[in-house]
Protein backbone atom coordinates (compact mmCIF):
# COMPACT_ATOMS: atom_id res chain seq x y z
CA UNK A 1 0.00 0.00 0.00
CA UNK A 2 2.84 2.39 0.88
CA UNK A 3 4.57 1.66 -2.43
CA UNK A 4 1.39 2.29 -4.45
CA UNK A 5 0.66 5.49 -2.49
CA UNK A 6 4.18 6.89 -2.88
CA UNK A 7 4.17 6.11 -6.62
CA UNK A 8 1.27 8.57 -6.97
CA UNK A 9 3.47 11.40 -5.65
CA UNK A 10 5.97 13.44 -7.66
CA UNK A 11 9.49 11.97 -7.31
CA UNK A 12 10.70 14.83 -5.11
CA UNK A 13 7.91 14.20 -2.55
CA UNK A 14 8.26 10.41 -2.27
CA UNK A 15 10.73 10.49 0.61
CA UNK A 16 8.09 12.21 2.76
CA UNK A 17 5.12 10.15 1.56
CA UNK A 18 3.80 9.67 5.10
CA UNK A 19 3.23 13.40 5.49
CA UNK A 20 2.23 14.16 1.88
CA UNK A 21 -1.23 14.35 0.36
CA UNK A 22 -1.97 12.89 -3.05
CA UNK A 23 -4.31 15.03 -5.18
CA UNK A 24 -7.65 13.49 -6.13
CA UNK A 25 -6.64 13.64 -9.80
CA UNK A 26 -3.75 11.27 -9.05
CA UNK A 27 -5.86 8.93 -6.89
CA UNK A 28 -8.30 8.64 -9.79
CA UNK A 29 -5.50 7.30 -12.02
CA UNK A 30 -5.40 4.07 -9.98
CA UNK A 31 -6.71 1.29 -12.24
CA UNK A 32 -8.76 0.00 -9.30
CA UNK A 33 -10.72 3.27 -9.18
CA UNK A 34 -10.56 4.46 -12.77
CA UNK A 35 -13.62 2.47 -13.88
CA UNK A 36 -15.56 2.80 -10.61
CA UNK A 37 -18.66 4.96 -11.17
CA UNK A 38 -18.40 6.15 -7.54
CA UNK A 39 -14.69 7.11 -7.65
CA UNK A 40 -15.39 10.79 -6.90
CA UNK A 41 -17.63 9.91 -3.93
CA UNK A 42 -15.01 7.47 -2.63
CA UNK A 43 -12.34 10.19 -2.66
CA UNK A 44 -14.72 12.64 -1.00
CA UNK A 45 -15.67 10.15 1.73
CA UNK A 46 -12.15 9.09 2.68
CA UNK A 47 -10.42 12.47 2.34
CA UNK A 48 -9.61 14.32 5.56
CA UNK A 49 -8.45 17.37 3.62
CA UNK A 50 -9.41 20.59 5.35
CA UNK A 51 -9.49 22.44 2.02
CA UNK A 52 -12.18 20.17 0.54
CA UNK A 53 -9.99 19.17 -2.42
CA UNK A 54 -10.57 15.42 -1.77
CA UNK A 55 -6.82 14.74 -1.63
CA UNK A 56 -5.76 11.71 0.41
CA UNK A 57 -3.09 11.34 3.06
CA UNK A 58 -1.42 7.96 3.50
CA UNK A 59 -3.73 7.33 6.48
CA UNK A 60 -6.77 8.21 4.34
CA UNK A 61 -5.49 5.81 1.68
CA UNK A 62 -5.09 3.04 4.26
CA UNK A 63 -8.60 3.68 5.61
CA UNK A 64 -10.00 3.36 2.09
CA UNK A 65 -8.09 0.14 1.40
CA UNK A 66 -9.16 -1.27 4.77
CA UNK A 67 -12.87 -0.75 4.06
CA UNK A 68 -12.54 -2.28 0.59
CA UNK A 69 -10.38 -5.22 1.76
CA UNK A 70 -11.53 -8.84 1.97
CA UNK A 71 -11.10 -8.75 5.75
CA UNK A 72 -13.55 -5.86 6.34
CA UNK A 73 -16.85 -7.05 7.79
CA UNK A 74 -20.09 -6.81 5.88
CA UNK A 75 -21.32 -4.23 8.44
CA UNK A 76 -18.33 -1.98 7.76
CA UNK A 77 -18.66 -2.37 4.00
CA UNK A 78 -22.40 -1.65 4.06
CA UNK A 79 -21.90 1.39 6.32
CA UNK A 80 -19.42 2.91 3.85
CA UNK A 81 -21.50 1.91 0.82
CA UNK A 82 -24.43 3.72 2.40
CA UNK A 83 -22.27 6.82 2.97
CA UNK A 84 -21.02 6.70 -0.64
CA UNK A 85 -24.62 6.53 -1.92
CA UNK A 86 -25.82 9.31 0.44
CA UNK A 87 -24.86 12.08 -1.99
CA UNK A 88 -26.28 14.92 0.14
CA UNK A 89 -24.79 13.52 3.37
CA UNK A 90 -28.07 13.80 5.29
CA UNK A 91 -28.05 10.26 6.72
CA UNK A 92 -30.81 8.89 4.47
CA UNK A 93 -31.14 7.79 0.87
CA UNK A 94 -33.99 9.82 -0.56
CA UNK A 95 -35.31 10.04 -4.13
CA UNK A 96 -32.53 12.46 -5.15
CA UNK A 97 -29.80 10.19 -3.77
CA UNK A 98 -31.36 7.17 -5.50
CA UNK A 99 -31.61 9.06 -8.79
CA UNK A 100 -27.92 10.03 -8.59
CA UNK A 101 -27.06 6.44 -7.67
CA UNK A 102 -28.94 5.07 -10.69
CA UNK A 103 -27.39 7.72 -12.95
CA UNK A 104 -23.89 6.71 -11.79
CA UNK A 105 -24.66 3.08 -12.58
CA UNK A 106 -26.38 3.64 -15.93
CA UNK A 107 -24.20 6.40 -17.35
CA UNK A 108 -25.89 9.71 -16.68
CA UNK A 109 -26.37 11.77 -19.80
CA UNK A 110 -25.32 8.93 -22.09
CA UNK A 111 -27.55 6.90 -24.41
CA UNK A 112 -27.95 4.29 -21.69
CA UNK A 113 -29.68 6.79 -19.40
CA UNK A 114 -33.22 6.05 -18.29
CA UNK A 115 -36.31 8.00 -19.28
CA UNK A 116 -38.01 9.98 -16.56
CA UNK A 117 -40.81 7.39 -16.29
CA UNK A 118 -38.30 4.52 -16.09
CA UNK A 119 -36.34 6.36 -13.40
CA UNK A 120 -39.50 7.03 -11.36
CA UNK A 121 -40.55 3.37 -11.62
CA UNK A 122 -37.11 2.11 -10.63
CA UNK A 123 -36.91 4.42 -7.61
CA UNK A 124 -40.43 3.41 -6.60
CA UNK A 125 -39.41 -0.27 -6.81
CA UNK A 126 -36.27 0.37 -4.73
CA UNK A 127 -38.28 2.17 -2.06
CA UNK A 128 -40.99 -0.52 -1.99
CA UNK A 129 -38.31 -3.17 -1.48
CA UNK A 130 -36.14 -1.28 1.02
CA UNK A 131 -38.15 1.39 2.87
CA UNK A 132 -39.40 -0.71 5.78
CA UNK A 133 -40.88 2.18 7.80
CA UNK A 134 -42.47 3.69 4.65
CA UNK A 135 -41.16 7.22 5.27
CA UNK A 136 -40.02 7.69 1.67
CA UNK A 137 -36.32 7.28 2.48
CA UNK A 138 -33.89 4.46 3.21
CA UNK A 139 -31.96 4.78 6.46
CA UNK A 140 -28.77 2.92 7.34
CA UNK A 141 -30.58 0.07 9.14
CA UNK A 142 -32.91 -0.46 6.18
CA UNK A 143 -29.97 -0.38 3.78
CA UNK A 144 -28.02 -2.90 5.87
CA UNK A 145 -31.09 -5.14 6.00
CA UNK A 146 -31.32 -5.16 2.20
CA UNK A 147 -27.56 -5.70 1.80
CA UNK A 148 -27.64 -8.61 4.28
CA UNK A 149 -29.90 -10.45 1.83
CA UNK A 150 -27.35 -10.06 -0.97
CA UNK A 151 -24.71 -12.78 -0.63
CA UNK A 152 -22.43 -11.18 -3.26
CA UNK A 153 -22.29 -7.74 -1.66
CA UNK A 154 -19.22 -8.16 0.56
CA UNK A 155 -17.19 -9.93 -2.12
CA UNK A 156 -18.02 -7.34 -4.78
CA UNK A 157 -17.40 -4.29 -2.54
CA UNK A 158 -13.62 -4.45 -2.67
CA UNK A 159 -10.46 -3.00 -4.09
CA UNK A 160 -7.43 -5.24 -4.40
CA UNK A 161 -4.05 -3.65 -5.10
Amino acid sequence: AYKRFSELLPKEERENACSARVPKSQILTLPELRANPFRHRICRLFSTSETGDDSLSFEDFLDMLSVFSDSATSDIKSYYAFRIFDFDNDGTLDRNDLEQLVNCLTGQGEESGLSSAEMDQLIQNILEESDIDKDGTINLAEFQHVVSRSPDFASSFKIVL
